[in-house]
């Protein structure tokens, strides 16, 4: 007990936040890392194929060259693709496992891509410097308390004219449950679902939104596209 007494001190903000990482379940690096190396598990975005919002994008021309960060890459399935397009391509995950496999998987593919195993949280780089950042399924795992430090990190790094694009869960894909219910339950039943309402409250303080639709349903083998999903594509207000 006074280890805990003396150890257990909270001081900051920050403290708050860490406290309530530790209470809550965990899905950390290892649990990650655990769940990429079973590559025989039936996971629909396990396929190294890239978004159908993110290809719109460019069919639309509103993606050009430029400087890319993939939030929670883990393989790379929209790395590859960025970098194909000719972004200079950032991918960051904490899963130590998925981006083993993607730096294998660029190799032998012959493309570049910066990979970098860590948390957003702990990833450096020059402030506004990229013209387009994409989280494809990152925000429903976020822990509602860690959300706003998220999206701050996120508007640190974007351009003042760039674009930030994310899919996540909605109502059919995720579990229906509020953020109180995340403490109450100390758990996130793995992964948010999102009202309309929701997103956009938590949004659209900090982003302009261009467009926020469905996800549309592929069955083409070269492309990710699930109806269970929100896809959102913003700009810095």
């Amino acid at each position: 007990m006074p280890d805990k007494i003396n150890s257990e001190i909270i001081k900051t903000e920050n403290d708050i936040l860490i406290m309530l990482d530790n209470l809550l379940e965990k899905r950390d690096n290892e649990w990650w890392d655990k769940f990429y190396s079973d590559k025989e598990k039936p996971v629909p975005f396990f396929e190294n194929i890239p978004d159908e919002n993110l290809i719109s994008y460019f069919d639309r021309g509103l993606l050009k060259q430029g400087k890319a960060l993939d939030v929670g890459c883990g393989k790379g399935r929209n790395s590859f693709y960025l970098a194909q397009k000719g972004f200079e391509v950032y991918g960051v995950d904490f899963s130590k496992t998925s981006i083993e496999m993607g730096k294998q998987i660029a190799k032998e593919q012959s493309l570049k891509v910066n990979f970098l195993c860590q948390s957003i949280f702990d990833f450096k780089g020059k402030p506004e410097s990229f013209d387009f950042i994409y989280d494809s399924g990152c925000l429903h795992h976020m822990k509602p308390h860690r959300r706003n430090q998220y999206i701050k990190t996120i508007l640190k790094y974007l351009k003042s004219d760039g674009y930030y694009a994310m899919i996540c869960f909605n109502l059919k894909g995720g579990a229906n449950i509020s953020d109180y219910d995340v403490y109450r339950d100390n758990s996130m039943q793995g992964g948010m679902g999102f009202s309309e309402y929701k997103l956009k409250t938590i949004l659209e303080p900090y982003f302009e939104i261009i467009e926020f639709r469905e996800m549309i349903e592929s069955d083409n083998k070269n492309v990710f596209g699930k109806s269970f999903l929100w896809t959102v594509l913003m700009k810095k207000r």
